[in-house]
């Protein structure tokens, strides 16, 4: 400690300010900002509570908990964060991974289950705080956009499917949508009609909200595009108010209609939840998937929004704001937690300047906490189910389908891949294939690089594919352009194709050009094969040339004995290759082509 404590006036302005951001923005605030930030922050509190409820629910915790949840990871995103309108809490596709990550666990109490979704928390917070210090927020690349489309379209038809069940008052279980879908209809004849009546209202009401409330208030009231889209976003608000004065007046509950319940009053519970060696073990991997979902989809959030104000995010420190938020989430009796779409963007809205909105909601959800939760029991769990299911099927795009065969089918598989597996085997297992596929699909493609013959355009010094265009070749030289880096995947196949092209014209053929201007990196099962090549077209009396090398290549090629073994020369650029191996000059005569 007192070696850290010394560390510390060391530090330079710059980057104490890189560390915490807050120091940055928090010198300049000002009256102006402050009234933008408590404006954005009382509309994205009414609109989190019923928000943060129904999100605890899907995951299969405690009402309270998503209130916890949406507290301290708010005030922590505020000093580290740097996106100015990011509103960080819980999440659709989150809480769906929390539930998939915490059922085969087999808990039997929800103590325990509860302590387990903190002990989740905790391990996400540090494996992005591990993953920021380290600077890897490029691990996030790893998830293609198709992996990422494929598997939120699953996520969303997988919550609003797990849903229903509260919709219909039904007993259903099940984690895929086989097991949900078969459940629910097996279930179906106990559907308790009061909880239908009551959860199909919110629903029509919901969807009326987000399709229709914004026109009516714009062309009947007068209002702004901008006051009315924000309105309509807080519309849970209003059926959450409405459902519970419907249930607590007639009754509901005697009538067999689930409500939330008493919900605990008080400060979120401080302190390290317990936790031992297995339970660590069972959920490390899930951390690990939901800290990469969940920092890829607020990434894209605060890039998004942050783009419209010219401003600008760092993704590293991203990772380092998302940690400490789950950290401290996970320290005060919460779960997993990310930047959500829905929220920031009505934050972004409602006029927040800086990250101080977020920790002025968190008092606002703390007094939520302390004097609103008595006034919850009457909510019907039917109402928190219509919310979810109206949110998330939002995110449900099966056009992504249908845009990714028409453009690529290696695309096509890996999204319809990561959309079958995620809803017939389950969350980790079809992203994890997404994953895997792309990256088989990457290799598979970069193994069978693109080579053209290349001659020249007439009358210029541009050089293009023979097949395409119309122009000038030599007998004597061929030049052949490779469109990808070369590695251990694809080196072998080079060698093939050259060998293959070579022995067609072997008798007029003299020089072999290697054209690189496409070719970021050779490693060194490449380099054997250049090393192969060149031997080969020497004993066939050919010399073997390059042109347009990189400067990186050109510097890992000087580090071996290849450029002085090399038959032929390295060339500045392919013009200068094909008018000294030709004695041309750029001309528009074809006699040779």
């Amino acid at each position: 400690m007192k070696t850290f404590l010394n560390a510390l006036p060391r530090l330079s302005p710059d980057r104490l300010k890189s560390v915490f951001p807050v120091l940055d923005w928090g010198r300049r605030y000002d009256r102006a900002q402050f009234a933008g930030d408590m404006t954005a922050a009382v509309i994205v509190t009414i609109m989190l509570i019923p928000q943060s409820l129904a999100y605890a629910l899907l995951a299969g915790l405690p009402a309270e908990v998503g209130l916890y949840a949406s507290i301290l990871p708010l005030v922590f995103y505020a000093v580290f964060g740097t996106s100015r309108a990011l509103a960080v809490g819980p999440v659709a596709v989150v809480s769906l991974m929390t539930a998939s990550a915490l059922a085969p666990l087999g808990l039997e109490t929800l103590a325990d289950y509860t302590a387990a979704a903190a002990v989740l928390a905790l391990l996400s917070g540090l494996v992005l705080l591990g993953m920021g210090i380290l600077r890897l927020g490029v691990v996030a690349n790893f998830l293609s956009h198709p992996v990422i489309a494929g598997f939120i379209t699953a996520s969303g038809i997988l919550i609003a499917s797990s849903q229903m069940k509260h919709i219909l008052g039904i007993k259903a279980h099940g984690h895929t949508l086989p097991e949900i879908l078969g459940s629910i209809w097996a279930e179906l004849p106990q559907t308790n009609w009061p909880t239908l009546v009551i959860g199909g209202i919110a629903l029509a009401f919901l969807f009326w909200v987000r399709k229709g409330l914004a026109g009516l208030l714009k062309s009947r009231f007068g209002m702004s595009t901008h006051a009315a889209a924000t309105t309509a976003r807080v519309g849970p608000v209003f059926a959450v108010i409405g459902t519970t004065v419907a249930a607590w007046a007639l009754n509901l509950p005697g009538a067999g209609v689930s409500v939330v319940g008493t919900v605990p009053t008080g400060l979120p519970p401080l302190g390290l939840p317990n936790m031992d060696v297995s339970l660590l073990s069972a959920l490390i991997g899930p951390a690990v998937l939901i800290s990469i979902i969940g920092y890829v989809e607020s990434v894209s959030v605060a890039q998004t929004l942050a783009a419209k104000r010219k401003q600008r995010i760092e993704p590293n420190q991203e990772l380092i704001a998302l940690g400490a938020s789950n950290i401290s989430s996970g320290l005060s009796g919460g779960y997993p937690v990310t930047g959500g779409f829905a929220r920031s963007v009505v934050n972004f809205d409602a006029g927040a300047q800086t990250p101080a909105a977020g920790a002025f909601t968190a008092v606002g959800l703390l007094l939520a906490a302390l004097m609103l939760t008595p006034l919850l029991y009457f909510l019907p769990k039917a109402t928190l189910a219509a919310t979810i299911i109206v949110a998330v099927l939002s995110l449900v795009d099966l056009s992504i389908l249908t845009r990714a065969w028409s453009y690529s089918r290696a695309d096509f598989a890996a999204v319809l891949g990561t959309i079958v597996l995620t809803l017939g085997v389950g969350v980790e297992i079809g992203v994890a294939t997404g994953v895997l596929v792309s990256l088989a699909l990457f290799v598979w493609k970069t193994s069978r690089p693109h080579v053209a013959e290349v001659g020249q355009v007439p009358g210029s010094q541009h050089f293009r594919n023979i097949h395409r265009h119309q122009v000038v070749t030599d007998p004597a030289v061929l030049t052949l352009r490779i469109d990808e880096s070369l590695y251990f995947a694809n080196a072998r196949r080079m060698e093939d194709l050259i060998q293959a092209r070579v022995y067609r014209d072997r008798d007029q053929l003299k020089h072999v050009i290697l054209m690189c201007s496409a070719v970021n990196e050779v490693d060194l099962s490449a380099l054997e094969s250049l090393e192969s090549i060149n031997q080969r077209l020497s004993d066939q009396g050919i010399k073997l040339h390059l042109s347009e090398v990189k400067g990186p290549v050109m510097d890992r090629l000087k580090c071996s004995h290849f450029l002085d073994e090399l038959s032929g020369e390295v060339f500045l650029s392919q013009y200068d290759a094909f008018v000294t191996l030709t004695g041309r000059k750029h001309t528009g005569d074809k006699s040779a082509a």
